[in-house]
């Protein structure tokens, strides 16, 4: 009988688990594209420019306030947000491709 009330849990688990595996996850989809379709940690802003168009937005820099606090600019292109310190690319991170993917929130505006 305590075995029976033991797999009780694991049974309404593996219930909802089959929910769970039908949602695309955004990091899933990134590490199948080649690492081509973004640029790289270390480009500059013309390099970027030069390689992939004009973006489709350019939102208000961040930071700067201080001195140690340097000026960050984003870039928003169809299929990533990239982020520059100074003109330097310091991260790039790919947008989500529709609303049922899973991933990080659009970018503050």
């Amino acid at each position: 009988m305590v075995r029976r009330l033991r797999a009780v849990p694991i049974l309404a688990l593996l219930a909802f688990a089959g929910a769970a595996s039908a949602e695309t996850l955004l990091i899933e989809r990134v590490q199948d594209e080649p690492s081509a379709v973004m640029p790289t940690r270390g480009m500059n802003m013309g390099q970027v420019q030069a390689r992939y168009g004009a973006p489709t937005s350019r939102l208000d820099p961040r930071g700067g306030q201080k001195r140690q606090w340097p000026t960050i600019n984003r870039w928003v292109y169809p299929n990533f947000t990239v982020y520059f310190e100074r003109s330097k690319v310091i991260d790039v991170v790919a947008n989500k491709s529709d609303a049922n993917e899973i991933g990080p929130k659009p970018a503050i505006r």
